[in-house]
This record gives structure tokens, C-alpha cells and sequence, in this order.
């Protein structure tokens, strides 16, 4: 603070001495005779002088005293503005993080389900392999975390079912385990689960006719799929289209994929357009932000096309104009 204060004595320091000196000078010819063996005229002069150094000094301070008054109240307002500013930050950030922490909870629901299949998967191993010591050990495991306490409850009770069960009763309990597996469209977890209840029960014809069952229901959700493509294909539903065929591809034979290109091609060519037109639209209407969602989704989606290379190399620009824009 004392360093800004010397700095303005500095700044106002000649003006500060003019008038001072001019000051002196008027007072003295006024007010004593230290001239008074000068000539009138030149009294007069050194009067004038005087009163037009002080007048034209005061003008200086007076201009300058004005033009630090500007400053303050455009620092004040800039003053305004950055708190303004700091003040919707803080909301923006208030609602990411409420964002993210429903971001979070969707993830965690999803990855739980996930687990709860897994462990349900792990169970059923070891009861399959007759390992039961091991079942309770995996169950007891579970039991420890209090998310997971109803399904040790649930496996637990399974497990003392299938302890207790004749060999008919066991393949029937892994047979309906299977099944909802089969209801899931799990084609990879049940088909496990089949060559295990195979392995384990060799002689039952039950477990080797769910080989068939699984071709059967992939067979029939396969039709499904293709006909829901080709309803959606006739009908120019893009988004649905590629939906669809993001799942029906597991399914397909080489051939039958090959058959299907073309209409694919048709279906991405129709989707990449689309797009095009709804980033070029966001562009005109300066709507950064949905020109920058728009532009890197179509980077995701198809990296070897060319309005993805060209938008690769505008990124950098759209970002900023969203920066500028949310500024």
C-alpha cells in the first residue's frame, strides 16, 4: 500500500511544484516589495505568468483527478462482473457435481446387477461341481457386504436345496437357472452353464437337450432382430436401425453379413448425413456447445469418414467459441 502511495507522489510531484513556486511568486509580488525595484511591467508579466502556471497545473490535476475517478468506477464494475461470474461458476459447478453424483449412482446400480449375476454365476459352479463347502464359503463372503445380504439369503436357500435334492431335482434347478439366463439373451453364460450341467450329469438327457434349446432361442431371437431391421429400414429409422443392428450382428454368419452390407452402408451413409446437417445447422446458429457435442460424437462414431477429419481439425476453434460463449 505505501508502495502505491509514493507512486502517486512521484506521479504528481512536478505538478505539485509548479504550483507551489507559483504560488510563491504571486504572493510575493502581491503581498511584499521584493520587486519593487523591477519595472511595473514586469511585475505585471511575472503575474501573469504566475496566475497562468497555477491555473494551467490546477487544469492538469483536476484532468487527471478525473480520469482516476473513470478508472475506480470501471474497476468497480469489472469488480461487478467477476463476481457475477464467480456466482454462476458456482452454481455450473453446484449442478456437474449434482450430475455426476447421479452419473455415479446410475453406475453403481448398473455395476451392481452386474456383480449379482456374477456371484449368482459363481454359486452355481460350485454347487454344479457338488463343491458345497466352497458355495458357502462364496455365500458367506457375500453375506459380509450389507448391499449383498438378501443374495446370501437367496443363494444360501438354494444352496439347501440343491444340498438336499435327488439328481433329478438338481438338473431341474439348473435347468431353470438357464432358462432365465436364455430370457436375458446371457447366450455366453448359459451355453457355460449347459456344458457344466453336461459334464456333471452326463447320463441326463434333460442337460443335452438344452444344447438345442440354446441354438433354438438364439435361432428365434436372431428372426426377431431381422425383422425389427427391416421394419426399420423401410420405415428410414436411422437411429433404431443401427440399434438393432449393433445386436443382430453377433448373430450373423459371414454371408449373412455380407448380405446385409449394403443396407448397412445405406443405414451409417443416412446417420453420418444427418449429423452433418445438425452440426453445419448448430455452426450457423452459433450454438457452440451443440456444435461441439455434435462434431465429437461424429468423430466417435465414424472416425474414417471425411467431415470427421474435418472436424478434427475445428475443434480447437469450436472449443473456444464455447469457452467465449459461456464467458
Amino acid at each position: 500500500m505505501s508502495s502505491e502511495k509514493d507512486d502517486t507522489l512521484r506521479r504528481y510531484r512536478w505538478h505539485i511544484l509548479v504550483i507551489g513556486v507559483a504560488l510563491v511568486i504571486v504572493v510575493l509580488t502581491l503581498f511584499t516589495n521584493i520587486f519593487q525595484n523591477v519595472r511595473t511591467d514586469l511585475n505585471q508579466l511575472l503575474l501573469v505568468f504566475g496566475i497562468l502556471v497555477f491555473i494551467s497545473a490546477l487544469m492538469a490535476m483536476i484532468s487527471r483527478l478525473f480520469k482516476i475517478l473513470d478508472v475506480l468506477k470501471d474497476n468497480n464494475t469489472n469488480i461487478e462482473k467477476v463476481a457475477g461470474r464467480l456466482e454462476a461458476i458456482s452454481t455450473e459447478l453446484a449442478q456437474i457435481n449434482h450430475s455426476t453424483r447421479v452419473s455415479e449412482t446410475a453406475k453403481a446400480i448398473a455395476f451392481r446387477d452386474v456383480d449379482r449375476q456374477s456371484l449368482r454365476e459363481a454359486v452355481f459352479d460350485k454347487l454344479q461341481q457338488q463343491d458345497f463347502g466352497a458355495a458357502n464359503e462364496i455365500i458367506a463372503e457375500i453375506a459380509e457386504r450389507p448391499e449383498y445380504r438378501d443374495l446370501a439369503e437367496q443363494l444360501r436357500a438354494q444352496c439347501d436345496r440343491y444340498h438336499d435334492a435327488t439328481d433329478q431335482e438338481r438338473v431341474h434347478q439348473i435347468i431353470v437357472h438357464i432358462e432365465k439366463l436364455l430370457d436375458d439373451y446371457q447366450w455366453v453364460r448359459a451355453s457355460a452353464q449347459i456344458e457344466g450341467l453336461i459334464k456333471t450329469h452326463p447320463e441326463s438327457e434333460k442337460a443335452k437337450a438344452m444344447r438345442q434349446v440354446l441354438f433354438d432361442r438364439k435361432q428365434a431371437r436372431k428372426k426377431v432382430l431381422l425383422a425389427a431391421w427391416d421394419d426399420a429400414i423401410q420405415s428410414r429409422e436411422t437411429d433404431r436401425s443401427l440399434e438393432i443392428l449393433q445386436e443382430l450382428d453377433s448373430y450373423l454368419t459371414p454371408n449373412e453379413a455380407l448380405a446385409l452390407q449394403e443396407a448397412a452402408r445405406d443405414v451409417f451413409r443416412t446417420k453420418l448425413h444427418n449429423m452433418g446437417v445438425q452440426f453445419a445447422i448448430a455452426v450457423t446458429e452459433k450454438r457452440w456447445t451443440k456444435a461441439l457435442d455434435v462434431g465429437q460424437q461424429i468423430i466417435k462414431d465414424f472416425p474414417n469418414s471425411k467431415l470427421s477429419g474435418e472436424i478434427q481439425g475445428k475443434l480447437d476453434v469450436l472449443t473456444q467459441n464455447v469457452q467465449l460463449q459461456q464467458s
